[in-house]
């Protein structure tokens, strides 16, 4: 830690362990101290640390190609996009690298099709953004950013976004009717940094009905829901976004990867030279997300997920109904707690630390609680021992 603090940019607040290992549901430290890992690298290792399957896939990709870029076709790269067909069911996929750059890369393609297809006025396109989103820190994201520690200090900002409260039907369709040049609403299905925030049921259902109402796309960022982490494959999968964007376990965090989903009304608009990453689309991460995805299917951990988030939550809202937690909620394995203020949820992070079981406040009194989506249930009653141990001391 002291290499750390002394060489190391300190753009984040780390947790007082070194780590060096994982397996499965399990991370270790230097010391060989075991952990539980309830941040799943904030829902990128569902499939679990080091799956053996993916393993495999790696070694055995290093040894052929890694990378090529896109000036070339590259076998594994056509592959990917083939299976993301039938997978997904969208005509087409763009990959990049990180779940930011999916949400770039699908805002330029909604601004793109806004003045190809919608015919805006030459840079006079706006997309609409919910309050208290998070989709990474680069100087759009920050723009289209409420919270302050994202944009405080980061200006200028890029223009032409609007802010809407999440799950307020009305406030949207208010955005959409007094103005026309909305290319695309941009929202997570489950508001994830913001503290595990779920809308009314049909809230996604009703905001794709006004975006056919108003001819304006509907841009669902699952890079944080997606692959399983809800019990569905993707959250949004009955309500069939514009555009979907992926990352995270896209390659059970094997190897930075994300794309963006979309039909060829939006995708055949973009032509070669307009958009590209030297790394995205690499033979080497497309090569390993079919396998990162089979996976959840093959090792039913979308049923998993369903049953084991239930007994997550059915085992903790006692502590809710004695006043210990403000609420537990979550769907899936997308689950948090919280707790009256961000003080009592520290020291709850704290404990159950040494308790070993590592987890991280997302927002104020709030605590994700994740795991890899193949935790068992005599491994979640253990986990859950731990949490009621760490509740029932410090709180």
């Amino acid at each position: 830690m002291m290499m750390d603090k002394m060489h190391g940019a300190q753009n984040y607040k780390s947790l007082p362990v070194i780590l060096n290992r994982g397996k499965g549901l399990f991370l270790y430290d230097i010391h060989n101290n075991q952990y539980y890992d309830f941040v799943s690298a904030f829902s990128s290792v569902n499939q679990g640390h080091a799956h053996p399957q993916l393993v495999n896939v790696m070694q055995e990709q290093c040894e052929k190609l890694t990378l090529c870029s896109r000036a070339f076709y590259n076998e594994n790269l056509c592959k990917f996009f083939g299976y993301m067909n039938k997978r997904f069911g969208y005509d087409k996929c763009l990959p990049m690298n990180t779940g930011v750059e999916g949400g770039e890369t699908a805002i330029k393609l909604a601004r793109l099709w806004g003045y190809k297809s919608k015919n805006i006025e030459e840079n006079k396109a706006e997309i609409v953004v919910a309050k208290n989103n998070f989709w990474g820190r680069t100087i759009t994201a920050c723009s289209s950013s409420t919270d302050p520690t994202c944009y405080t200090h980061f200006g200028p900002f890029v223009p032409g976004f609007h802010f809407v409260e999440y799950d307020n039907l009305c406030a949207l369709e208010t955005l959409f009717k007094n103005h026309p040049n909305i290319a695309a609403y941009m929202v997570e299905p489950i508001q994830g940094e913001a503290g595990i925030k779920i809308p009314d049921e049909n809230y996604l259902l009703n905001v794709k009905y006004l975006c056919n109402k108003y001819n304006v796309l509907l841009i669902c960022d699952e890079v944080q829901t997606g692959i399983g982490r809800t019990g569905k494959i993707t959250a949004s999968k009955d309500v069939r976004p514009d555009m979907v964007v992926l990352g995270k376990a896209l390659s059970g965090g094997m190897m930075p990867i994300s794309c963006v989903l979309a039909d060829n009304h939006i995708m055949e608009l973009i032509e070669p030279g307009t958009h590209g990453s030297t790394f995205g689309g690499n033979s080497l991460a497309t090569a390993i997300a079919p396998t990162a995805i089979e996976i959840v299917y093959s090792e039913n951990l979308m049923k998993n997920a369903l049953i084991q988030g239930r007994l997550f939550r059915e085992t903790l809202l006692p502590y809710v109904e004695e006043g210990k937690l403000k609420d537990v909620r979550g769907v899936g394995l997308l689950n948090a707690i919280e707790l009256e203020n961000s003080q009592k949820a520290e020291k709850v992070v704290e404990k159950c630390m040494h308790n070993g079981l590592l987890t991280k406040v997302t927002k104020n009194g709030t605590i994700r609680m994740c795991p890899p989506l193949t935790i068992s249930e005599f491994h979640m009653k253990k986990s859950l021992d731990i949490i009621k141990y760490v509740l029932n001391t410090v709180v």
